[in-house]
């Protein structure tokens, strides 16, 4: 059996208007900790990505934040990151989350959230990895790019035998079986790691 062992998680510098996003976002930063799996993330101390990164890291977790240096300010670089990496642009940032994560999960956030998502999608989509991508549907926040991504597929733009690549979970509980389980797929299927999970799975 495969096993995560790193997250890349994608959330908003800012802690959005229901509680629960901010809940949701310590909950998975302890579950990381207590299941040893190193939280990869931007790098920010403030909103989401600051309350994941800070639940982790005083639960014992490891974490990584990479941030561009232009941003060190702005979104108040999380100081008890276990590896803080800071990086030229965005581009380099965004290369070593990649390189750095066995899988992907976006929480509630705004347009680089949403960016970072899709931008995943889109490569394995084009089969350029097979590392499972989901985003946290937390009180049905994501239901209206879930809808899109169906108007998307029902209008032609999306082909029905290269569908959309995600998997989503309504809870934390959820999470970490819904990885383990897509990997186990990935890999039952190519060992060489050339195909890539063709199921959205939205249970």
């Amino acid at each position: 059996m495969n096993t995560i062992k790193s997250v890349c998680v994608y959330c908003g510098a800012a802690s959005g208007s229901d509680s629960v996003y901010l809940e949701t976002a310590i909950e998975l930063g302890r579950l990381f900790a207590r299941e040893n799996i190193r939280l990869v993330y931007g790098g920010g101390g403030v909103g989401l990505m600051g309350a994941a990164a800070r639940a982790c890291a005083e639960a014992g977790g490891r974490v990584t934040g990479i941030i561009p240096d232009f941003l060190i300010g702005k979104e108040q670089a999380f100081e008890h990151a276990h590896e803080l990496i800071v990086t030229k642009d965005m581009h380099e940032r965004k290369r070593l989350m990649f390189e750095r994560a066995d899988a992907f999960i976006a929480l509630p956030g705004g347009i680089g959230t949403l960016e970072e998502l899709v931008e995943q999608l889109t490569w394995v989509q084009l089969n350029r990895h097979t590392k499972p991508v989901m985003v946290l549907n937390i009180a049905g926040f994501w239901d209206p790019l879930l809808t899109l991504f169906d108007h998307m597929q029902a209008t032609g733009f999306v082909n029905v035998a290269r569908p959309i690549r995600m998997l989503v979970a309504h809870n934390v509980r959820a999470v970490l079986p819904k990885l383990n389980t897509a990997l186990d797929a990935v890999h039952d299927r190519d060992p060489h790691g050339d195909a890539a999970e063709k199921v959205l799975d939205r249970m």
